[in-house]
């Protein structure tokens, strides 16, 4: 299939069948892909960061990994990291509280907004917002347990493959945070190749 383009600070859902890959390519390098997964049949089962990091027992990924829903079952396998492998799984999705306490006046596109809009467009609706699993975002944790936003390190044409474990709904948002340094400063475009 080729290659389709995710614009920069917007979100698309995409529906995949169990065994169908996605491949995440972060085009200009630096740009965060926050993402979620929904069981196609029952959006209430979803991918969850919480459950993923109790049963990896560690909060980062890596190729073979599998993520977990809410309810402890398979939902997504990474397949394929040619990025320096360097993703977050702690922290929320960007909203309109976020930017208000960061002192932005007036609209600001965020992550959660995204999310709501891409699942509208395919005819679901969710109540509560999961964790997102951040790929290719940069949060250090340091020696004593504080975190940090810092620089993406995933270069221009890097990419991520994940499978998915049953028939779901993958949605993504290139991510509109121009405030910190968590895009390095910029949004850009990404694409995404399903296989």
């Amino acid at each position: 299939m080729a290659q389709q383009r995710l614009p920069a600070k917007s979100g698309i859902a995409v529906p995949l069948v169990k065994g169908q890959l996605i491949q995440v390519i972060n085009t200009h390098g630096k740009q965060v892909v926050d993402t979620w997964a929904f069981d196609s049949q029952d959006p209430s089962s979803h991918l969850s960061m919480e459950h993923t990091r109790a049963s990896l027992l560690k909060i980062s990924i890596a190729v073979g990994d599998t993520l977990v829903t809410n309810r402890r079952t398979p939902i997504l396998t990474v397949v394929e990291d040619t990025s320096p492998g360097v993703h977050d799984l702690l922290i929320a999705a960007c909203d309109s509280h976020r930017y208000a306490q960061l002192g932005v006046k007036g609209y600001h596109n965020s992550c959660v907004d995204n999310l709501h809009n891409a699942l509208k467009a395919v005819g679901t609706r969710i109540s509560s917002v999961p964790s997102p699993l951040n790929l290719f975002m940069n949060v250090p944790v340091a020696s004593d347990g504080s975190l940090s936003f810092a620089d993406p390190l995933c270069e221009a044409g890097q990419s991520c493959t994940l499978r998915a474990e049953t028939d779901l709904i993958l949605v993504m948002s290139a991510c509109p945070q121009d405030v910190t340094p968590v895009n390095g400063g910029k949004c850009a475009d990404i694409h995404f190749v399903v296989t």
